[in-house]
């Protein structure tokens, strides 16, 4: 298995009320992936980070194996919520991609 953690920033000029509705955007658009990406296994997105954490957002994502994690990254769905949600909103990302 391969477990696929990306942290992402937000846009430093996003207000509060944007923030709050960028975060439940990004959570919403990539758990909906569940299901439809061949080999995810599971996906959840944590946007209530402790006041001693430096990032906004957190993707913990599990998949079958690299092949998947390659076809999880082109899939048509990933991409329209990457694109829509994701990037629009986000500033900095830091990835980790390992086997487990």
């Amino acid at each position: 298995m391969v477990k696929h953690v990306i942290l992402w920033t937000l846009k430093s000029e996003l207000s509060e009320e944007e923030k709050k509705q960028a975060k439940a955007g990004i959570k919403a658009s990539l758990e909906a992936l569940a299901g439809k990406v061949p080999g995810l296994l599971e996906i959840k997105v944590n946007t209530e980070p402790l006041a001693s954490s430096n990032c906004d957002v957190m993707l913990d994502s599990t998949l079958t194996d690299e092949e998947a994690l390659k076809g999880y990254a082109v899939h048509p769905d990933h991409v329209a919520a990457a694109n829509g949600f994701v990037r629009p909103y986000t500033a900095t990302r830091i990835c980790m991609d390992y086997e487990v």
